[in-house]
């Protein structure tokens, strides 16, 4: 089977071919397992992280991807969840212990063996991948391929931050960044609170305009002052600055929910500007969102495919993986990216 793998890290601003393509042999489903014919994989800033070094895979060379759409290709022993030909997804969880702490109390997301689909484990950046049954997904069929992908990450991430983040319906919603996942939980925060409003922090016109298009109350800079403060505010960006910027945009008992794996250290002297006083003086949290659980992708898709949400998405020719990590890293085009076989 064709494959892109990651080697080691990699400076994208020097190297534009991170991924180097390789011929494999097809995995074999091993004990509960099913083998996964790819169809497209959704393109995360978290290969990004994976490509210069902020999270580390388990080892190398590793297959990334964890937004994997693809069909029942051959069942390992004692699998039966699915039959040959089903369509699945499999999202950033790609296994836990199921027996520690965290998972008996359903949070496996915190699990100290949770594994990472592309990054503790091949994932989707291939024409092939196995994976356990119960790590896979139905997915609902008023999706297309490309279109389900961003669901399995920014879509289900999306919906564990805004959970997270405690709204009522007409509380005011901050969303400080506006890509790929940003944009999801827009239309699931239009749903689910419908008095709400919403504004949106974005550094170009073209995200602002989006935003409003999509039903933002408002829509301006990181550095430009809302009409009001919200009550929560979900950060999707890569950097520090806009999480100063979102404290200082919390009302009273506000709270900031940081929707990314990593942060890049190219801003951290920001984090010496953080004052007490103007950023969480008056009982403001701040909390992170960590992984996700099957739940959350599983309550997710049910919740998308009722709306039913539409992401905005980009494909890419399998052959033009490389390219997208450029795009990616560069913010060259809006919405979602989905690598897809060719």
């Amino acid at each position: 089977m064709k494959a892109w793998r990651l080697h080691g890290v990699s400076d994208l601003n020097k190297d534009s071919q991170p991924l180097k393509a390789a011929e494999l042999p097809i995995p074999d489903p091993g004990t509960g397992e099913i083998l996964i014919r790819i169809a497209c994989c959704g393109i995360c800033h978290t290969e990004l992280d994976e490509i210069e070094g902020r999270t580390t895979p388990l080892y190398y060379p590793v297959i990334p991807g964890h937004q994997v759409i693809g069909y029942v290709h051959k069942l390992g022993q004692e699998a039966n969840r699915f039959a040959i030909g089903d369509r699945v997804g499999v999202a950033w969880i790609y296994s836990a212990c199921g027996t520690c702490e965290y998972c008996l109390r359903g949070l496996e997301n915190l699990c100290p063996e949770f594994r990472a689909t592309g990054r503790d484990a091949n994932g989707g950046y291939a024409e092939y991948m196995v994976v356990h049954e119960n790590f896979a997904y139905a997915i609902p069929d008023v999706f297309s391929d490309a279109e389900a992908a961003p669901l399995l990450c920014a879509g289900a991430i999306g919906y564990r931050s805004l959970k997270l983040a405690g709204l009522q319906d007409g509380d005011t919603l901050g969303l400080t960044g506006f890509g790929a996942s940003g944009h999801l939980v827009l239309q699931m925060a239009k749903h689910l609170y419908p008095s709400s409003r919403i504004v949106v922090f974005a550094r170009s016109p073209e995200e602002q305009a989006f935003a409003r298009s999509l039903g933002a109350y408002w829509a301006g800079n990181t550095s430009d002052t809302p009409p009001f403060q919200a009550h929560a505010i979900i950060d999707t960006t890569p950097v520090w600055t806009p999480v100063l910027a979102a404290l200082r945009h919390l009302k009273p008992g506000g709270r900031l929910v940081i929707n990314v794996i990593r942060k890049e250290q190219t801003d951290r002297h920001v984090l010496l500007e953080l004052r007490y006083t103007d950023h969480l003086w008056m009982e403001k949290e701040v909390k992170s969102v960590a992984n996700l659980t099957r739940d959350d992708v599983s309550a997710f898709l049910k919740l998308a495919a009722a709306i039913p949400i539409r992401p905005e998405i980009v494909q890419y020719p399998f052959k033009l993986a490389n390219q997208a990590m450029i795009d990616l890293k560069r913010k060259n085009k809006k919405g979602a990216k989905v690598l897809v076989m060719e």
